[in-house]
């Protein structure tokens, strides 16, 4: 099992797919689906959780048992809809030796959702009949809600049993969520199908006085501190009780089963309190009158957020990048934020919160700016950990403003022009160029210190030529930068070299990272870190993917290409300047794309997706076998495109030396520490091993 701190159903696929290759099952199907059926016009979107979309190309990697037992395992990406479904199958090569004619495939997709259907309203039917009966009778009810899985008595325990047995009958989310009245958009960015039916089911919950809601979930699962906060606040607003028990492989239910009896104690309380009206949340949207605020933002990388607040104070803006984390901003964050979100978000909260508690801003004329990545990681959902947090701080009057491409937010009064663009792709590349440069030479310099002084004296010119944005002053100032540090006198010692790939906030914060750059340059490494257009390219690329493997529609995959082509353009005089130097050229995303051909596919496209993996492949590829993978700790994606795969490059690349680091305000910096040791002491045996005698 490649990571330990996986959910529990996750856990269990490892001994069910064994259980089916001791039953002597040959052919395997288990593809990965990153979209669920709509089921509500409310919701931001319609994602499958990161494990859930794409969990059993973990299990291709690292169940041994499919090898030795010559098991055809086949596990394609696949989109819901019937027409692109049908589409899809023809098309997969695996499916070509069972020679399906089209009718044939496409009679069998839709008898399959036709039967889905009917199954579903079924489930629909008999809540509808059941709320019935218990309103007529006078009985109570738990709607026991979770995602399919939970149905499965080896992952719930048996917990409905449990209930039944204290007088409470049992429903599950699913057989009446579509009862709900809500219509509204909610505090979180509603984007996960099952999350949607728990929201709506808590919903139905508060216009019954003989329902509650008893949600299950799982150990380590991300997604669900965003589902508990805001199923908390929907039952809340009509003064109902939110009740969340978490499920593992521990099955003691007696501290469900004494909870569950308080429930049952507050229920009898508030008998007969039949008022009710539909949760609705207004957002605090960035006004048309709040450009003229303070624009706060909170730190990922000292390279390139300076940059970017020269984006917006030349577009007519008072940004204020906020350049320092604290020990103080965790326990903020901690305070304000879901102890089971990840560590990125109680960073950038608490980091947000503190500067506000700080009184150097007039809190009237003060916004915040956060990214959305508008995927299917709990990072698009920042925004509303944050909306949350603000609130209960008592901060509810300041709006927040997003940052995205992904048409999240359409409300507020904040739009990319041209003239941003432009800027935006100059300040990312001038900081891949200034954090490439430094990380390749600081380690090696004779006079100490000159490379940093160097790179602060560039910074300082590049906020300038970036509030400018023009084009000739960018393609002049990226051959000066590389000049400059060609001409910085340095003595090439042996080092071992040492990439950091992973979650993207984890691998560029000093802090959030615990300061791993000065740590690895510390013990005499030389750090390379991938760059951040090469995660821009990613999401424009992912695109054109989705396209082939899920028929998305091209025109858009178009305008990605094209944008692929334009930041290629900005590309073009950094590689020149760098042609023939010791430095690494601009990566090239087409090649990352195939570097994980019989690894996993780029269909994994949540968080940092198929793109970490792309990056481990093209640093070992250039001779850096050294590697630090470094995610907060419970990352959902990456224990498929991060821990899941290092074991087949190994395989692949036995000279590779990688270590998995988690990052978490509770994690051991002991562990960590004695962890990036031993890697850089493999690292150095493997460099003086390789090393000719003088």
């Amino acid at each position: 099992m490649p990571s330990e701190s996986v959910c529990y159903p996750a856990k269990l696929v490892h001994g069910h797919i064994i259980n089916l290759i001791e039953k002597g099952i040959k052919t395997i199907f288990y593809p990965c689906i990153i979209y669920e059926k709509e089921e509500f016009s409310n919701t931001d979107n319609h994602y499958n959780c990161p494990i859930v979309q794409s969990y059993s190309e973990a299990i291709k990697l690292n169940v041994e048992d499919l090898k030795k037992n010559d098991i055809k395992f086949i596990n394609p990406f696949l989109p819901i809809d019937e027409d692109k479904l049908v589409k899809r199958l023809l098309e997969l090569d695996e499916f070509k030796e069972y020679k399906f004619s089209k009718s044939e495939v496409k009679s069998a997709v839709r008898k399959g959702l036709e039967e889905q259907e009917k199954f579903k309203e079924d489930v629909r039917k008999k809540g509808e009949e059941f709320l019935k009966y218990i309103d007529e009778h006078d009985e109570k009810a738990i709607v026991l809600a979770g995602r399919p899985y939970h149905l499965d008595k080896e992952v719930n325990h048996g917990i409905d049993t449990m209930i039944n047995s204290l007088g409470l009958a049992v429903l599950t989310e699913d057989s009446v969520c579509h009862l709900s009245k809500m219509s509204t958009r909610l505090r979180v960015v509603n984007q996960w199908e099952y999350h949607a039916r728990v929201f709506h089911a808590a919903d139905v919950v508060s216009q019954h006085d003989n329902l509650e809601l008893v949600n299950l979930n799982s150990f380590g699962c991300g997604l669900d501190a965003i589902v508990t906060d805001q199923a908390e606040e929907i039952l809340r607003f009509n003064n109902r009780l939110y009740t969340t028990i978490k499920i593992d492989e521990i099955n003691n239910l007696g501290a469900a089963k004494i909870r569950i009896r308080s429930l049952i104690a507050s229920m009898n309380k508030r008998r007969n309190n039949k008022d009710y009206s539909p949760y609705n949340y207004e957002k605090n949207y960035f006004k048309e009158k709040d450009k003229e605020h303070v624009l706060l933002f909170p730190d990922m990388t000292q390279f390139h957020m300076p940059l970017f607040e020269a984006i917006l104070n030349s577009s007519g803006y008072k940004a204020v990048y906020l350049n320092k984390t604290t020990e103080q901003s965790v326990e903020i964050g901690l305070k304000y934020v879901n102890n089971d979100a990840c560590y990125p978000a109680v960073i950038v909260t608490g980091q947000l919160i503190e500067a506000l508690q700080s009184g150097e801003y007039d809190l009237d004329n003060t916004s915040v700016i956060i990214s959305q990545t508008g995927g299917g990681c709990r990072a698009t959902n920042y925004i509303g950990l944050i909306r949350k947090a603000l609130k209960d701080a008592g901060f509810e009057n300041i709006s927040i403003l997003s940052f995205n491409f992904s048409g999240l937010e359409k409300q507020q009064a904040f739009h990319l022009n041209l003239p941003m663009v432009n800027k935006l792709l100059m300040a990312v590349l001038y900081g891949d160029l200034l954090m490439k440069l430094l990380y390749a030479t600081r380690p090696y310099e004779v006079n100490k210190g000159e490379a940093q002084a160097l790179y602060e004296s560039w910074n300082k010119k590049c906020y300038d030529a970036v509030s400018r944005g023009k084009i000739n002053e960018y393609r002049k100032n990226v051959r000066l930068i590389v000049e400059d540090f060609k001409n910085i006198e340095v003595k090439l010692t042996n080092k071992p070299k040492v990439g950091i790939v992973g979650e993207i906030l984890i691998k560029y914060h000093q802090f959030g990272n615990d300061h791993l750059v000065d740590r690895l340059e510390k013990e005499g490494a030389e750090v390379c870190a991938p760059e951040l257009m090469g995660f821009v390219k990613y999401s424009a690329y992912n695109n054109l993917i989705r396209d082939s493997i899920l028929k998305t529609g091209s025109f858009y995959s178009y305008l990605c290409k094209k944008m692929l082509d334009i930041i290629g353009l900005y590309e073009k005089p950094i590689n020149k300047a760098l042609e023939g130097t010791r430095y690494k050229k601009c990566v090239n995303i087409y090649d990352l794309a195939k570097n994980v051909d019989g690894i996993l596919s780029t269909g994994n496209q949540t968080g940092e997706g198929w793109y970490l993996t792309g990056e481990m492949i093209e640093l070992i590829k250039e001779g850096i076998n050294n590697i630090c993978c470094v995610q907060p700790f419970a990352c959902l994606p990456n224990h498929i495109v991060g821990k899941a795969v290092i074991k087949k490059i190994r395989e692949l690349y036995p000279e590779s030396n990688i270590v998995a680091v988690d990052y978490d305000p509770g994690a051991s910096h002991t562990n960590q520490i004695n962890r990036i040791k031993l890697m850089l002491t493999v690292a150095k045996e493997n460099l003086e091993k390789n090393t000719p005698n003088k």
